[in-house]
């Protein structure tokens, strides 16, 4: 007999049983071609897995043809990991009994091989929580989610690489881990369990990683603020390295650092400024691959008004000399909203050295305002010994130009960011983290901690609009598990523990917000949108500050939460109303409230918070991955294209456009076609109608004017910030500068990546032509009216998922 016929059964085999439920996606003639098909490609004496992974590159090849096959794919990778993890190859009522033995067994193996607290084993009755598994929910995977999951999530022994965890039983150690010390422990991993496993809730990367483990860093991110001391700084980059090693993405304060020329009176030399400490900082964050599954990753911060912005701004710059250039290190600008008013103004900006102007990275407002001046007027008098006078408008340029031109520095505000922090009366916000959500005080003393989670509104919305009594119920789950994790939380320095005990922030987020709209039909580029995002997040923000204040009474509040905003009465919306007297003038959004928010406030003042800050919006690019939907509260980047990640290279095409296309009976090898060509757009496609043309805009087809709106109604209800990457589609720097001069003017706290188009592509033509214009030709030459710049490729800025954009999810 022949290798073909002896495979012919084993490859036919595996596909009949993964297409299931997708029978009408996968005929018997199309198993019958695509057996034959694979069976070509298969040598003589193919091993099982590699007859496996024939199977699930045929299948993922056609997922452009027909998005059902990357759960046929997904079925055909979990029959390979089953039969992996369990010896055999099992069905039925067999699977099922070893999947829950092997639940326990493997359990109990981790806590003999030191990976997991012994605490598992001992506070939980495993066989119990064997029975409440649903291995059925590992159906709710996509090929991709399965892939990453293996790739990057699963348990495995330190030395050989063995996987020990099943799709189930790596959610149930999530929960069991998060539950540990629960008074009732078994009954709350239960419904932790429910919540992670139907993709209701998912916590942050390093919660995922090292829930239930010998080593529970738990924490996303880490915000640190470095002293103009020799010690200290370089006392830094030892916590720098610590705090990385264990998955954490590092916001670096580095304003208090005296700037280049600036003397030192204990040798009586000058200075070298703020950059070659950060060309250190840049090579300490490239060395440490943290956890051993992500790269490090950190952003370092410094205020528009230091003497050394000028050469910041230049970091990332692939010129000059390679000494002053941290090409593996984030920038970011901090910027105090009397910049952007003198910007506004055509005014001078004046840059001085820290150590001559100390009081300006510790106030804000007014306060800074006036010290502002009263620094200006010490220059004029001849009081200080540096500082250089620019043109504000000419700044600010050089900011939009680096940041056009390399992705850097991003654009932060210093104003909002404190005049709305619920944690005024006990320290200052200095900068953001490594993904630009978290807004929390750090200082000599504090390293500022957040542990983040999201809640997917994809899996909260029907045909009736969104369950609101179902993501109540997840929200108030979601955050005592977010709770949990400051306590169970290991903590790689001193003073982040310190932090997170005394203040117990965490940060809830959302993601799927473009999947939920287009589940209902409601175009992301609407008004309908700009409603739906502010009702949504006002909806969040009331069961989270709700369920934090509940979680008070029974748990007592946050030590530092006498004299805070929330016990002054003042919840996020209430600050906005602050921010506009700062200003003195309006932050055009609608704080209107629609839900019985004297409720909340009632019980706030009775009861406390169990959290000074309770809502940040991450990234969740990998988490979204596992969910199988869209990141965050970002628009869908394409109807087509490929997604790159630390796991592979994965086709990602808009199921429910072409759900919609079918039902009209439009889809066919001919819309694929044309599809690819307009690189994943409709708008340019006859056949496609108009409804479906506005519904299924890709995030270039959105202005970003717009996509700023939909965030600062959002922002409205947050008491910390939005990680809200601007997708910009032209080359145009006037657009550019408005684009950001409307984020600052709706009262943004911060800002994350400009994406821009890829030099291949070509503009879309839903954007109004007369303000955005074409960009890109076909061929991928630049139109004759581009910038000095050129236009480049969004590869020369980051790439669709950057690896360091999961730092925090």
């Amino acid at each position: 007999m022949s290798q073909q016929q002896t495979q012919t059964p084993q490859v036919r085999s595996i596909i009949d049983r993964a297409r299931t439920g997708y029978e009408s996606h996968l005929t018997d003639e199309d198993v019958t071609d695509l057996t034959t098909e694979i069976e070509r490609t298969l040598y003589e004496g193919a091993a099982t897995d590699e007859v496996y992974q024939a199977v699930i590159q045929a299948l993922t090849a056609r997922v452009e043809r027909d998005p059902a096959l990357t759960h046929v794919a997904a079925a055909v990778f979990r029959q390979r990991y089953y039969r992996e993890l369990l010896g055999e190859d099992l069905t039925g009522f067999e699977l099922d009994r070893a999947y829950r033995e092997t639940f326990v067994t493997n359990l109990e193996r981790g806590v003999e091989l030191g990976l997991l607290d012994e605490r598992l084993t001992d506070r939980f009755d495993l066989a119990d929580l064997a029975d409440y598994l649903e291995p059925d929910r590992d159906q709710l995977f996509e090929y991709m989610a399965m892939e990453t999951l293996y790739q990057r999530y699963f348990l495995k022994t330190e030395q050989s690489g063995e996987h020990l965890e099943l799709p189930q039983a790596f959610w149930m150690r999530v929960a069991m881990g998060l539950a540990l010390e629960e008074d009732e422990p078994q009954s709350w991993a239960k419904e932790f369990y429910d919540v992670l496993s139907n993709l209701e809730f998912t916590p942050s990367t390093p919660t995922l990683f090292h829930s239930g483990t010998a080593h529970p860093q738990l924490s996303s991110c880490y915000l640190t603020t470095v002293q103009d001391d020799l010690e200290d700084i370089f006392e830094a980059y030892k916590h720098h390295a610590q705090l990385s090693k264990w998955s954490g993405g590092l916001g670096n304060d580095w304003t208090n650092l005296r700037s280049a020329g600036a003397l030192i009176e204990s040798t009586g030399v000058e200075s070298t400024g703020v950059v070659p400490f950060l060309r250190i900082s840049n090579d300490v964050t490239a060395a440490i691959n943290r956890s051993g599954k992500r790269r490090g990753a950190a952003c370092a911060y410094l205020a528009c008004w230091h003497l050394d912005f000028p050469a910041f701004v230049d970091l990332k710059r692939n010129t000059g000399d390679e000494r002053r250039r941290t090409p593996d290190m984030n920038t970011a600008a901090w910027i105090p909203d009397l910049f952007m008013k003198r910007v506004e103004n055509g005014g001078e900006w004046t840059l001085f050295s820290p150590d001559e102007a100390p009081e300006l990275h510790g106030c804000f407002g007014e306060a800074f305002e006036a010290r502002y001046r009263e620094y200006e007027r010490r220059a004029d008098e001849g009081e200080l010994r540096q500082y250089e006078r620019v043109d504000a408008e000419d700044l600010w340029r050089t900011m939009l130009t680096r940041l056009f031109e390399t992705g850097h520095p991003w654009l932060t505000f210093k104003d909002p960011c404190n005049v709305r922090s619920p944690q005024d009366h006990v320290g200052r916000v200095h900068s953001s983290n490594l993904c630009t959500e978290i807004t929390l005080n750090t200082s000599a003393d504090e390293h500022a901690v957040c542990n983040l989670g999201s809640v997917n509104f994809a899996t909260h919305v029907s045909n009736d609009g969104l369950d609101r009594e179902y993501l109540a119920e997840t929200i108030e789950t979601a955050m005592r598990m977010l709770d949990n994790v400051v306590d169970l939380c290991f903590y790689p320095t001193d003073e982040a523990e310190r932090s997170n005990a005394q203040h117990r922030p965490v940060g809830l987020g959302t993601m799927g917000f473009h999947d939920a709209l287009m589940q209902l039909e409601v175009p992301m580029d609407s008004e309908a949108a700009v409603e739906t995002a502010n009702r949504w997040q006002e909806f969040v923000s009331y069961h989270a500050i709700l369920t934090s204040s509940r979680l008070a009474a029974e748990r007592g509040p946050y030590p530092s939460y006498e004299g805070s905003k929330w016990d002054r009465g003042l919840l996020p919306q209430d600050t906005v109303d602050l921010l506009e007297d700062e200003r003195g003038r309006e932050i055009p959004t609608d704080r209107e409230e629609t839900l019985d928010w004297y409720a909340v406030r009632e019980h706030v003042e009775e009861h406390g918070m169990r959290n000074s800050n309770t809502m940040a919006i991450a990234p969740t690019a990998t988490v979204s991955t596992v969910n199988g939907t869209t990141p965050s509260i970002e628009p869908l980047y394409s109807n087509l294209y490929v997604k790159s990640n630390m796991s592979g290279d994965f086709t990602i095409i808009n199921d429910q456009l072409v759900e919609d296309l079918r039902e009209r009976g439009l889809w066919d090898e001919e819309m694929v076609d044309r599809i690819k060509y307009h690189d994943g757009s409709v708008q340019e496609i006859d056949t496609v109608p108009d409804d479906l043309k506005r519904r299924y805009r890709g995030a270039f087809e959105i202005d970003p004017r717009h996509q700023i709106r939909l965030t600062a109604h959002r922002q409205t209800w947050i008491d910390q910030s939005v990680s809200h990457n601007v997708f910009f589609p032209s080359t145009d720097g006037s657009l550019l500068t408005d684009v950001y001069e409307t984020a600052w003017e709706l009262g943004l706290k911060t800002t994350y990546y400009l994406r821009t188009l890829g030099a291949s592509q070509i503009e879309k033509s839903t954007l109004d032509m007369a303000t955005y214009g074409k960009t890109q030709h076909r061929d991928g030459s630049p139109p004759a009216d581009t910038t000095a710049d050129g236009g480049r490729s969004s590869d020369d800025l980051c790439t669709v998922e950057d690896p360091t954009c999961e730092s925090c999810q």
